[in-house]
């Protein structure tokens, strides 16, 4: 238990009930149990995990999903114990606060970048190191949007570790001053985690909130409305995206450094 390797690949079972060995080169990331709960029923397959900190299932199409919970920690770990299976790709399914006019409610946003105001992502690189997603996994989904007609916005996302924030009116007026289109706590972790460990990264995110009007903060009546009306869409162009992906033998990594 002296590598980085080792210690994941005896940890990963443990946080997310699935053995290493289970798991498809695609994998879903999420924050919400309904997800996983979906995807089990659409592919009749058993939710491991159940109980534990992380939840995760396999279909027979070489696809994972793991439902990792909330906050940047929980992404950045989930992320350090996917790098000793060396997954193809990961894709993550996060809801997102709109901070746009122009971005409302049930649009979905594909960033072209993060914001590290998170603060994990710190013990990974200097500030100076951009959050940014792989491109050419980007690409793929966003090809299949444009043949499904789905419409979705690109921008930059600010990842915070504040989850209640939307009363402070400095913090907003911030917001307002970097220009982001939007707000989480998981992406810019995920994006940063994925190139550390050498892991092609992406997110699809849904617009679940308007958080800067005091009629568009996030309630729970407003949640159950968004997952009634969006949620299954969501996760079926992520099912999509990452089932193609690997069945066309998309090359991701086409740079060097």
């Amino acid at each position: 238990m002296n590598t980085k390797d080792t210690i994941a690949l005896d940890w990963l079972k443990r946080y997310t009930g699935t053995s290493p060995d289970e798991y498809g080169d695609w994998i879903l990331l999420t924050n919400f149990q309904n997800y996983v709960e979906k995807f089990a029923q659409k592919y009749d397959v058993k939710i491991n995990g159940l109980g534990g900190p992380m939840t995760s299932a396999k279909n027979n199409e070489n696809l994972s999903i793991i439902n990792f919970g909330i906050g940047s920690a929980n992404a950045a770990t989930i992320m350090d114990l996917l790098s000793c299976i060396k997954p193809k790709g990961v894709l993550f399914l996060g809801k997102c606060g709109g901070l746009k006019k122009t971005t409302d409610i049930g649009h979905f946003i594909l960033p072209t970048a993060a914001i590290r105001g998170e603060g994990t992502s710190d013990d990974y690189f200097p500030k100076e190191v951009p959050a940014m997603p792989s491109f050419k996994l980007h690409k793929y989904v966003s090809e299949l949007m444009v043949d499904r007609n789905i419409d979705y916005r690109t921008g930059v996302i600010y990842s915070t570790n504040r989850r209640v924030w939307e009363h402070d009116e400095k913090f907003k007026k911030y917001l307002r001053k970097v220009r982001v289109m939007g707000i989480d706590m998981e992406t810019a972790t995920i994006f940063i985690t994925g190139f550390a460990n050498g892991i092609n990264r992406g997110a699809l995110l849904l617009v679940s909130d308007t958080p800067m009007i005091p009629e568009g903060i996030k309630t729970e009546e407003m949640d159950q409305a968004v997952t009634k009306k969006y949620v299954d869409l969501h996760l079926d162009v992520g099912i999509e995206a990452m089932t193609k992906i690997g069945d066309e033998g998309e090359r991701i990594k086409h740079f060097k450094y």
